[in-house]
């Protein structure tokens, strides 16, 4: 068996947990920012192709104690490399440090691939150039204060980089995050699904390829590609799995709107890419102002967040209206906003029966539950 860490958007790691699980992990263990578990070959390739949550899949190749960059060094240069992957790949190396005592993270990493190249070097007689833009492989160094963590990443582009979509907004919400959001709203294929400001149409297009039991991975391709010992019978018996699990495109109970014409057609554009246009109703609607498209379901949306004071007024201005929206119109529905703006708890004027910290990039949220009820629910304004 091997060690892996998969890594995801911090707050979805029980989630993660879960997933990898029925991918056949062993021994998983959640930690801010991502799961570790055990596995082979297999599990490593089910995990890239099934995983809805994790960012990228990453294979263990040495840990050891270190108090210097020479530490760390000579731990990468007894790995070898030579049998992971060839001389003939481009290679880059990553660095992520929680309290490492190091004084320069730039050098240390700087150390790692030149113990990658010499031990190249002393086993061929060659090297491998480097790529800092698209390399082949992708090594990843983890340091805590005393430990050294090397990686090689199997996965290549985020996994979140789904393959399908490609129109979209400023300010994107990445597919994995969208999709852990869906388990936590606890939606499950058949619920009537709303996004009523749906931008490029993230959360769309997750849910309906969840809807047709679609692996995300199905349309893109992979790291483990290039490392050596790439089975290609296994993974030919996975996509062919895979496949034939795929359920045929069909109307869904899932609808998307938003007030912009030109994002209404980016999502279509999103959907059409992946196949599935057919399964979700789009319309140019204003949330404050649209009807719920079924008596009860569940309603997520990723609002704007307010960056300058006109901007930030304008929000200020809005919550209160969208509560009362919500309140006219969604009784029987369960709501859930992703927001990184402390006041729009605040100021929507409904209390929040949950929430959920989540981290969108390097940004800090909460995943927002109102189960709207007629005639409840109504926070007294202050005053």
């Amino acid at each position: 068996m091997e060690q892996f860490f998969a890594t995801c958007p911090r707050g979805l790691e029980a989630q993660l947990a879960e997933e990898l699980s029925t991918a056949g992990a062993t021994r998983t263990e959640a930690v801010p920012g991502g799961v570790g578990f055990a596995g082979n070959r297999e599990t490593c390739y089910r995990a890239n192709l099934w995983s809805r949550i994790a960012t990228r899949i990453l294979w263990r190749v040495a840990q050891g104690s270190y108090k210097s960059e020479e530490d760390v060094y000579r731990l990468a240069r007894g790995v070898p490399w030579h049998e992971r992957f060839s001389v003939r790949r481009t290679l880059r190396v990553y660095m992520t440090a929680i309290r490492s005592p190091l004084k320069s993270l730039d050098f240390t990493t700087l150390r790692i691939k030149d113990a990658v190249c010499d031990r190249f070097r002393a086993e061929t007689g060659e090297r491998p150039s480097v790529d800092t833009a698209e390399p082949n492989v992708r090594i990843h160094a983890f340091l805590t204060d005393r430990e050294a963590t090397l990686y090689l990443d199997t996965s290549g582009e985020p996994l979140y980089k789904r393959g399908y979509k490609y129109a979209s907004v400023e300010a994107p919400l990445k597919e994995n995050l969208a999709a852990g959001i869906l388990m936590l709203a606890g939606w499950q294929p058949g619920t009537p699904l709303l996004d009523p400001m749906c931008g490029s149409g993230t959360f769309l297009l997750e849910a309906a390829l969840m809807a047709h039991d679609i692996a995300p991975g199905l349309a893109r391709k992979f790291g483990f590609f290039r490392l050596d010992g790439f089975d290609a019978a296994l993974w030919q018996t996975l996509m062919t799995e895979a496949e034939d699990r795929r359920k045929p495109a069909s109307p869904q109970p899932i609808f998307g709107s938003d007030i912009s014409t030109d994002q209404v057609e980016r999502t279509r554009q999103n959907l059409a890419a992946a196949g599935l246009h057919e399964c979700v109703r789009l319309e140019c609607a204003d949330l404050l102002q649209r009807m719920p498209p079924a008596a009860e379901g569940v309603l997520v949306a990723n609002p704007p967040y307010g960056v300058r004071l006109e901007e930030l007024e304008k929000l200020a201005a809005f919550y209160p209206r969208l509560g009362d929206a919500l309140k006219r119109h969604f009784a029987g529905w369960r709501c859930y906003f992703l927001s990184a703006d402390p006041q729009m708890p605040k100021l929507i004027g409904l209390k929040a029966t949950k929430r959920t910290p989540l981290f969108n990039g390097a940004l800090e949220c909460r995943l927002l539950e109102y189960r709207i009820i007629a005639g409840a629910m109504r926070r007294q304004k202050p005053a």
